[in-house]
């Protein structure tokens, strides 16, 4: 990688990690067929259907069981800082993605389908609670190793249009799942007329994601990309510490644009979480939104996303990541404080349709910039110090969202996102990428 002076703020791709030939496209329909089972677990146990039973019918009171589950999400949190970068180090040194992408999906699928047998009691509450805790863990850990093969998938013509795919059908397969856990399993026992004593047909949509994440998880299991061992010292866990701590505080002075990059992608990047995680309570609380309204409109946020991700992943490629991700953050701030302004549930409606449209060709070429620009050899760690840095600010949302709504009230929640993306943008704005269009690194 190029060696800024202490005092630039720029990236330049590095030239060594993305391969020059492009993979087989079964590699690549395996890569992506993993984001679209994945999401099964971000959408249906986290979103819309099983963190809502925990909260609110295992726990016997719906207050308590919030604060459970935040402080065990905390937790959680705080453990993949620590872990990301490690794991992603001796990816790095061992050279076993495939393997260690393998054990860590593994796990979370085994966490997914043991939460079966949370039963509606208050007693299970840190059970649920727990596993669905855990498998947050162990599937950001596996989405390190993960998007390490994205450079060995892609080529410099070619990582937008296929990371931008991958992240829609990764929408998409967030949809499905879900459509098949309210019609097939919820709504009065759905169309399999399971039994809906003792939540025997919510407790099975765990099972129905774990079987779903698996299916998919299975092509790049076995024929994704992977490696030979480093030759010399066997990997150590306090060494790696030592090394990964070594290379935060030499960023200062010989990798500032990718510390920069960091930075400022960790704080939009928690902006655009929040979407997501508080637009139903919003919808609900602000704007009256049934909860089959705001599934429909999770529904629909989910396709507009998709949509979205796919389209701006081709310009990616074109334009490069940049103007990708200022364009979006821009439009989606306006978008947000047209909401606010409005105060309407028809303008909530089709801002936030046009808002999703938006947020997943951010996430994706923030992904697609960081790719273009790690040296070959560092794609697991520097992924890992993504996931690090991005868990380290986020609290920065939740807290302006809760502070905005306890002095204007729910709907000025929304502020909360919107101050959160404004100040991600004004950090990512002064950084300049040089080369990172395919007709350049090319």
């Amino acid at each position: 990688m190029t060696t800024p002076s202490p005092a630039a703020a720029s990236l330049a791709p590095g030239g060594l990690a993305l391969d020059e030939s492009s993979a087989p496209r079964k590699v690549v329909a395996a890569w992506s067929a993993y984001d679209f089972g994945g999401n099964a677990f971000n959408t249906v146990m986290l979103s819309f259907v099983y963190s809502v039973y925990v909260t609110g019918t295992v726990a016997a009171d719906k207050a308590h069981g919030q604060v459970v589950w935040s402080n065990f999400q905390t937790a959680a949190g705080l453990v993949l800082a620590l872990l990301a970068p490690l794991m992603g180090a001796w990816a790095d040194r061992v050279r076993r993605r495939r393997l260690m992408l393998a054990v860590s999906t593994l796990v979370t699928v085994s966490a997914m389908a043991a939460c079966f047998f949370v039963r509606p009691e208050n007693s299970y509450l840190y059970l649920g609670a727990g596993l669905l805790a855990f498998a947050s863990v162990t599937q950001d850990i596996a989405g390190v190793f993960y998007n390490g093969m994205l450079p060995h998938v892609s080529t410099p013509k070619t990582v937008g249009r296929i990371s931008g795919t991958a992240w829609a059908l990764g929408y998409l397969g967030g949809v499905v799942c879900l459509v098949l856990a309210l019609f097939g399993f919820i709504l009065k026992g759905g169309m399999l007329g399971l039994p809906t004593d003792d939540a025997f047909n919510v407790r099975c949509v765990a099972l129905l994601c774990a079987v779903f994440m698996l299916a998919f998880s299975l092509p790049i299991m076995l024929m994704g990309p992977d490696g030979e061992p480093r030759e010399g010292e066997p990997f150590r866990i306090g060494a790696a510490y030592r090394d990964i701590a070594r290379r935060l505080a030499g960023m200062w002075w010989h990798e500032r644009g990718l510390l920069h990059f960091l930075v400022s992608a960790a704080i939009y990047r928690d902006g655009l979480n929040a979407v997501f995680a508080f637009a139903g309570v919003i919808a609900a609380t602000a704007y009256g939104f049934s909860k089959e309204e705001v599934i429909y409109f999770g529904l629909a946020a989910s396709v507009s996303a998709a949509l979205g991700t796919w389209l701006f992943g081709r310009l990616d490629d074109r334009l490069g990541p940049r103007p990708v991700i200022l364009a979006s953050l821009s439009a989606i701030v306006a978008l947000g404080l047209g909401i606010v302004v409005a105060n309407r549930a028809s303008v909530f409606w089709v801002g936030g349709i046009l808002i999703s449209f938006l947020v997943g060709p951010v996430q994706s070429a923030s992904r697609t910039l960081l790719t273009r620009i790690i040296p070959a050899g560092e794609e697991n760690e520097t992924f890992g110090l993504y996931a690090t840095v991005g868990r380290v600010v986020s609290f920065i949302a939740p807290a302006l969202i809760g502070a905005f709504t306890a002095a204007f009230g729910v709907r000025w929640g929304i502020m909360g996102i919107v101050v959160t993306l404004m100040l991600g943008l004004a950090a990512f704005w002064p950084l300049r990428i040089d080369g990172v269009t395919h007709r350049q690194a090319r």
